[in-house]
């Protein structure tokens, strides 16, 4: 078996309205509904499909609750423009900029919280590192 990508996660949460508004209009995702009225967060090839904690869909997470998520999202902007938008939302953010490894190599990351507490991690490659297509990760 190979794994080729991450498609889509879930994140249970206390409010998809403010999670919503969060990952759209903080994030600059796609808001997309789906299924039965379903909400979706969509960024590049990838999703986060959001379910109101106390009416999660079958089949779930062990134990789906608010707040136990922990992710890192590649920006293509510097994360002086990144920390330069969340003022601009007042987020304030929880550590960063700070060098981490991220699957590609060196990166550099800032760390925000969004409204169920998730530590999302922001983070850039910066310009030597700009994947295209998914043959150059061979």
């Amino acid at each position: 078996m190979r794994i080729e990508r991450l498609d889509h996660l879930v994140l249970t949460v206390k409010s998809i309205d403010e999670s919503v508004r969060f990952y759209g209009d903080v994030l600059g995702m796609d808001i997309q509904t789906f299924g039965q009225g379903r909400k979706a967060a969509k960024f590049g090839l990838q999703k986060i499909n959001f379910q109101e904690v106390g009416h999660e869909i079958d089949p779930k997470a062990d134990k789906p609750m608010p707040g136990s998520a922990d992710f890192c999202l590649i920006v293509n902007d510097s994360l002086q423009e990144v920390l330069r938008q969340l003022k601009e939302h007042c987020i304030e953010p929880v550590l960063g900029p700070v060098e981490r490894t991220g699957a590609l190599g060196p990166m550099q990351s800032v760390y925000i919280r969004d409204p169920d507490d998730n530590l999302v991690e922001l983070s850039s490659y910066g310009p030597h590192v700009r994947i295209t297509n998914r043959d150059e990760l061979k």
